[in-house]
Order: structure tokens, then sequence, then C-alpha cells
């Protein structure tokens, strides 16, 4: 009878245990979000959670100026970069970092914080800094109901990470390495392994096309890449390089060549690109 009262006692017990355990599902308040974008080379992910103002005035009163902000709800918002970046004029090496922010009427603080484990912005010690800078806010025509985190103004080493909510933005700018790293590459895979991959001959010689360097080089690689295998879309770069060296002969004989070869394959657009280079070879 001792161990059947036991039993059940522990039965009772497990019970009530698993009913504090239980939750009710419903909507978070500030859901989370996550947002990637390619920046360059380098993969730079946010991760966050979007308040809304619920008819609340936000800055000013429910986050103070001159106050550390969790630039979000919840845990801190967290960067995540992928590779070695620039921010504020400042290098960051590959990891992740806490975003916390000091707003003001006429300026805010950015900070990427070492210590991404905190919640919120309690505990928040400027001796974890990792980078800290300055920036100029800005009035929206738009509000924004919830708080929100967007990457604008894409190059192709550089984005702006955009801070929106009410009507108030603030931007910065996340730059990156690209034209070393390619550099390098170029040297590696084509230059020292004299290579004779019509794929690669290409691609080089674009990046040289699309970034001014050196033209003559350029074209020996593209000239090479379309004699061993003529593409309509590497045809046409040869033409646009021709172009640019002065050879307008050249030039139009390789656009006319590159438009049959588009006509071909069913590819209007290349057809457009090179009717409107050979008007500006004429």
């Amino acid at each position: 009878m001792q161990n059947k009262f036991k039993l059940v006692f522990l039965a009772l017990l497990f019970a009530g245990f698993s009913s504090f355990a239980q939750q009710i599902q419903m909507p978070q308040a500030s859901p989370s979000a996550k947002i990637s974008q390619k920046v360059g080379l380098t993969d730079v992910t946010a991760d966050f959670s979007r308040p809304s103002t619920k008819g609340r005035k936000i800055f000013g009163e429910l986050v103070p100026y001159g106050e550390v902000w969790r630039t979000g709800a919840n845990g801190a918002t967290i960067l995540t970069f992928s590779t070695e970046v620039i921010v504020g004029g400042q290098k960051v090496p590959a990891g992740s970092y806490a975003l916390y922010s000091i707003p003001g009427k006429s300026s805010w603080t950015i900070i990427l914080s070492k210590n991404t484990k905190l919640w919120g912005a309690i505990g928040y010690n400027q001796a974890e800094d990792q980078v800290r800078f300055n920036v100029t806010p800005s009035k929206t025509s738009k509000k924004y109901e919830s708080f929100e985190l967007s990457f604008n103004n894409l190059t192709d080493n550089s984005a702006d990470l955009s801070i929106k909510w009410e009507q108030t933005r603030v931007d910065f700018t996340i730059a990156t390495e690209v034209d070393p790293i390619v550099m390098a590459d170029i040297k590696k895979q084509v230059i020292d392994a004299n290579s004779t991959n019509p794929a690669l001959l290409y691609q080089a010689a674009n990046y040289y096309f699309i970034n001014n360097k050196d033209m003559n080089q350029a074209y020996t690689w593209i000239k090479q890449s379309t004699d061993n295998d003529p593409k309509y879309w590497t045809i046409h770069l040869r033409a646009k390089i021709e172009l640019a060296l002065g050879m307008k002969t050249e030039a139009l004989e390789s656009a006319n060549k590159s438009k049959k070869l588009a006509i071909e394959a069913k590819n209007p657009d290349y057809v457009g690109l090179n009717d409107r280079l050979m008007k500006t070879i004429k």
C-alpha cells in the first residue's frame, strides 16, 4: 500500500512539473528577424528583434537620448562578418559583434561590442567596444511602425546598413577589401598558371575592363578566350575592350559576330546590347 501511495505521489508531482513546463503559444511582442547580404566577397548577417511603436513616442522618451540602447529589442542585435570589414573607417576582424547605439537629436554614436552575450544593454562595458563612431540621423517622410534594419546602396565592395524606426533613420557603411583578393586570385589562377581556360581568361579580362586596369592585358586574355571558345557574351566583351583601345573596326566586327551568335542562341538581351554598342562605334 505504501508503494502505491508513493507511485501516486510521484505521478502527481510529475504532472505538476509538466503543467509548469507547458506554455501557450502566442505572437511575440517584438518578433525576431534575420537578414543577410553579400557585400563584395563578404557575408554580412544581422540577427535582431523588431519592436513596434504602438502609439508611443520612441526617441527621446521610450529610447532616451544620451543612453546606450540595444538597437532593437530583447537580446542585443548581432552583426556577423565572414571576413574582415571596415566600419566607421576602422578595421573590424571577421566575427560576431553586438550592435549598440547612443541616440541623440543631432548625432548618434554607433557601437560594435565584442560582448555578444548580454541581454540588451544590461551590463554593457565600453572597454569591450571593438569600434565606436558618430553618424548623423535623418528624418523620414514615411513612418516606420516597426523597427527595421536593411542593406542599401550596394556597390562592388560596400553597403550601408540602415536603422529605421518611427521617423528616424541612421545609416553607416560596411566596406570590404575586394580588389586585393581578386587580383591575388587572378595572379594565382591565370597569370602564374599560364591558364588557357577560356572561362578564367574571360573573367580576368572582364575584371580588368570593369575596373579600368591594363586594357592591353585584358585584350590579350579576351582574344585568347574568344579564339579558343567563342561565345556571344565573351565576344561582346572583346568588342568593348577593342573600342576602349580605339580599335573601332575590330570592335564593330566583334559586335556583329556577337549579335549573330546571340540571335542563334535566342538571347534578345545581348542582341540589344550589341545594337547599342554598334551605334556608339559608328
